[in-house]
């Protein structure tokens, strides 16, 4: 693994874990909290479909979609956020999600950004 992991570089590649450490790396420095959030809207036509009762009797497909995509989307902010604190690493990520309103929903990422270098 190198120092930093450059901007621009899928999150995929970036090493995230639920756990404390990673496999086959030493935790060199903690650098604090990443975290990624992102706000999102059913919208009119969505929430107006998802009260139906059609909706009700069977499971609405868009909706894991957009939870799915949400996520996703926060997993990336929380990794640029790492980035930026000069992290190559998260451990111990997280999700949270909270309803602000009956239209939007909040997903937060989150995890301690380290810098880690292989074992050895």
């Amino acid at each position: 693994m190198s120092e930093s992991t450059p901007a621009g570089v899928p999150a995929a590649t970036f090493p995230i874990t639920t756990g404390l450490g990673l496999p086959g790396a030493v935790i060199e420095r903690d650098l604090g909290l990443a975290f990624g959030l992102v706000v999102r809207s059913m919208g009119f036509a969505k929430s107006f479909g998802a009260g139906s009762p059609r909706c009700a009797r069977a499971r609405c497909r868009s909706t894991p979609g957009l939870l799915e995509d949400s996520r996703r989307h926060a997993i990336d902010r929380m990794v640029e956020n790492a980035r930026l604190l000069g992290a190559n690493a998260i451990v111990a990520m997280r999700f949270d999600s909270s309803e602000i309103s009956q239209q939007l929903t909040e997903i937060v990422a989150y995890g301690t950004a380290v810098v880690v270098r292989p074992a050895g």
